[in-house]
């Protein structure tokens, strides 16, 4: 569900008639009204609020509107409005519809006839000695407890307790199965909460898990005044990007990914970093879409509000704590949640004012390619942490990286033109991208002769399977592409396939890097092609006018492709006009 790991609850949120203290982080900027630090106090598990303040300009912040939380549009702006959202959310996560989804009638609990049993144990309080409360969150809190039996006897653990009371429709109560589901399915790795138990009685469902004794990394951020330095930083991003890229692998998407949702170990400056609150999670296949709406408000991606988004949101979210962390200010800050959705939609993160013009160019390069508003040129976890800023700290491990299985795939279905488009493309890599392609090629298991085939590629994942694997559905997909008849394919050829063209559209010197390969494609594989086969190799149909959509793919000159048609076709677009 929520955040049930914040701060101690004797901290009030700060009151709208008490003077404000200056902001730790950023204290000469403008002070907006009071929000509260955690969203423990709200109603809505949309609206999660961090303490960090930002004087972004040209954001709406500067509008000098008051305060309106739940602010809908009378004139939403386009497209979409966030408004819509706001009210989807609602519904789904505290009204009576679910997306795509019947209705639930409205009622009394009685009368919705709500099934609030999970099969969870019943003994909890035989098994633990509850302690102090040590946090709160949307729907529960969070308490110490001590193990009174069973293999964690006389050890403290962390008790995440959910009231049923407040599970008030069938989608609160699948969200906490789905939380214990997940966290068990996922507990092992080194930068994810260990999972101990779930237990359940009339009242409440406890979910127990390890204890961090570290706090908050959104403390450890507000204690060093804001600002971590670059090598600081790269410590704890490698420490989010090795968890979230194990989630993605599975088909796990955390969607709230923010600095309250990671807890250290211990006190220790060097302390291992732990993801927590899985309680918004959720399944997704890479060749799904999700449509539900949650998140916390400064972090949410652009793809959320539109309602289309999968692992990419995460990445995003990532990109706004490196954010922070390297500049002690939010990227996207606005007055109010409406208008900080306007601006995640709109504005560009400011990279122009202190410390950026001294922090390296590929530290800027790195946050830049995940806040990219456009989902696709946005990295992965494998593939950020193969990117120039990364790549050299300890623990940068390139893991799996399930993308490359839907391009692939792309690939084998496409057309001989588009490969050998491909072909030249992948021959423009940078040496840290071709490392990246080397790890997944790696990984996939070439054989003696430096092959692989379309099998490999469930082979490899099964190594990595865990039952949240199964539970997403992502083993269906693969053996999707493991089925493809195709011939065996050497590293050069891998790379072809599973090189990510809006990635490199995305990435500074794309003009000269389409021309480079553009160059290459004419020495290699260009070749006089005609309109109509042009059509047929695009598949479009024959009630389509081809020599007006296409007259501009082909030079007149000779006959092949134009530059302009390879680049359309690298990028696999559709040449259908649009209606």
């Amino acid at each position: 569900m929520g955040l049930c790991h914040g701060k101690p609850v004797g901290s009030p949120p700060p009151s709208v008639s008490s003077p404000r203290e200056k902001d730790p982080v950023n204290p000469s900027a403008e002070e907006p009204p009071p929000i509260p630090r955690t969203p423990k106090y709200s109603k809505f598990p949309f609206y999660s609020p961090s303490p960090l303040w930002s004087s972004l300009k040209g954001s709406p912040a500067n509008s000098g509107h008051n305060s309106t939380p739940l602010r809908i549009f009378k004139r939403p702006f386009p497209p979409p409005s966030p408004a819509k959202h706001i009210k989807a959310l609602l519904a789904r996560r505290h009204g009576s519809v679910k997306p795509n989804g019947a209705s639930i009638p409205e009622g009394s609990e009685a009368e919705l006839g709500l099934d609030k049993s999970f099969g969870f144990s019943k003994n909890f309080f035989a098994k633990y000695e509850l302690g102090e409360e040590v946090g709160r969150g949307h729907f529960g809190y969070t308490s110490s407890a001590t193990a009174k039996k069973g293999e964690l006897k006389g050890q403290e653990v962390a008790v995440k307790v959910i009231p049923k009371s407040k599970m008030t429709t069938a989608i609160a109560i699948e969200d906490v199965r789905r939380e214990v589901k997940i966290l068990r399915a996922l507990t092992g790795h080194k930068n994810l909460v260990e999972f101990y138990d779930a237990c359940e009685d009339e009242d409440n469902v406890y979910i127990v898990m390890e204890l961090c004794k570290g706090g908050e990394l959104l403390d450890r951020i507000i204690s060093r005044g804001g600002k971590y330095s670059e090598e600081d930083a790269k410590t704890v991003i490698v420490q989010i990007l090795n968890v979230v890229s194990f989630c993605h692998l599975q088909g796990v998407v955390h969607r709230d990914l923010k600095p309250e949702n990671f807890l250290f170990t211990t006190k220790d400056e060097r302390a291992p970093l732990k993801a927590i609150d899985f309680g918004l999670s959720d399944y997704v296949r890479p060749d799904e879409r999700l449509n539900d709406i949650v998140g916390s408000a400064y972090y949410v991606a652009p793809e959320v509000l539109h309602r289309s988004y999968g692992t990419e949101a995460d990445m995003w979210s990532i990109g706004v704590i490196a954010y922070i962390l390297l500049c002690g200010s939010r990227p996207f800050w606005a007055r109010t949640e409406s208008a900080i959705f306007r601006v995640v939609l709109k504005a560009d993160p400011n990279f122009e004012d202190e410390p950026w013009p001294s922090l390296s160019a590929e530290a800027k390069d790195f946050i830049k390619r995940l806040l990219n508003k456009d989902y696709r040129k946005r990295m992965t976890a494998a593939q950020s942490l193969s990117h120039p800023w990364i790549c050299g700290s300890q623990d940068a491990k390139i893991p799996l990286d399930i993308s490359i299985y839907r391009r692939v795939k792309g690939y084998v279905c496409t057309t001989a033109l588009r490969k050998a488009a491909m072909g030249a493309l992948a021959k423009t890599l940078m040496p840290n991208e071709i490392s990246y392609m080397r790890e997944q090629f790696t990984m996939l298991g070439p054989n003696k002769n430096g092959y692989i085939s379309m099998q490999s590629f469930k082979t490899a994942v099964a190594k990595y399977s865990t039952d949240a694997m199964k539970e997403s559905r992502v083993f269906d997909f693969v053996n999707t592409v493991s089925s493809l008849q195709y011939r065996k394919l050497d590293f050069e050829e891998f790379a072809a396939a599973a090189i990510s063209v809006h990635l490199l559209e995305g990435s500074e010197g794309w003009d000269q890097r389409a021309h480079h390969a553009y160059e290459l494609f004419e020495k290699d594989g260009n070749r006089p092609i005609m309109i109509e086969e042009l059509a047929s190799e695009l598949g479009l149909s024959p009630s389509v006018p081809v020599h007006v959509v296409l007259q501009d793919w082909i030079r007149h000159s000779d006959g092949k492709l134009s530059f302009l048609g390879f680049v359309r076709l690298v990028h696999g677009l559709s040449s259908r006009p649009k209606v």
